[in-house]
């Protein structure tokens, strides 16, 4: 899969991701790329519910594709999957298992009735239960594991420590955070290196490796960062 250029999107701001309607309008989401491109994915209409942008999406699979070269054979967990816009486009370009994971028995619903619709095999599972129990015991280890929980519980450290020991070694965790990225104190209780970063008007995402991979030997700082490291 050819990788483009993406400098251009980082920093992007075309709609504030904490808007509780996607950008296609409310109840639904489409797929941005691969096998099922263009796909419209409804969503259910939940409080709190922020699918991530096609713009995000499309930078975040950029330099996942550029980092591992393809998704093809990749195994993935979304592990608050909401609409499931992550994990589905992860399925789209050639992940091969797939986990989704949510406590709302119509968010996961709407993404097996996607699943059906789509045509998907039986590697991709959306199930309802709770991510932390999930990964007490996770049937496999991970490449990727998206985390993107509800802003208002303040989780994304808790999330990804829990998340670490089902990612394999030079597997990567995606976080998305409200205002900020992850302290650098946060980073190294948890043993992580930020690989990438971006923002999309009040939220913040990033990729993290962990410390000593061969991945974590492939950062790059985003602008914002060059500018507070001067």
């Amino acid at each position: 899969m050819a990788v483009r250029k993406n400098s251009r999107r980082l920093g992007a701001s075309n709609s504030s991701l904490a808007t509780p309607a996607p950008v296609r309008g409310a109840g639904s989401v489409r797929i941005v790329s691969g096998k099922w491109k263009r796909s419209v994915v409804p969503v259910a209409c939940a409080e709190g519910l922020r699918p991530t942008s096609e713009r995000v999406r499309e930078t975040v699979f950029d330099w996942l594709t550029h980092l591992f070269g393809t998704l093809e054979g990749c195994d993935a967990l979304d592990m608050f999957a909401g609409s499931g816009a992550m994990g589905l486009e992860a399925a789209s370009r050639g992940a091969d298992y797939v986990d989704w994971l949510d406590i709302h028995r119509q968010g996961i619903a709407g993404i097996r009735q996607a699943l059906t619709r789509l045509s998907a095999d039986d590697h991709k599972q959306a199930r309802v239960a709770d991510a932390f129990r999930f990964l007490q015991d996770a049937p496999r280890s991970y490449d990727v594991i998206f985390i993107d929980p509800p802003f208002s519980l303040d989780m994304q450290v808790k999330a990804a420590r829990a998340a670490l020991g089902a990612l394999k070694e030079e597997g990567l965790l995606y976080v998305e955070s409200p205002t900020e990225l992850l302290s650098d104190e946060a980073l190294e209780s948890l043993g992580v290196v930020r690989v990438r970063s971006g923002s999309a008007g009040a939220v913040r995402f990033e990729l993290l490796a962990k410390a000593g991979s061969g991945m974590a030997g492939l950062v790059r700082l985003s602008k914002e960062e060059k500018r507070s490291r001067k």
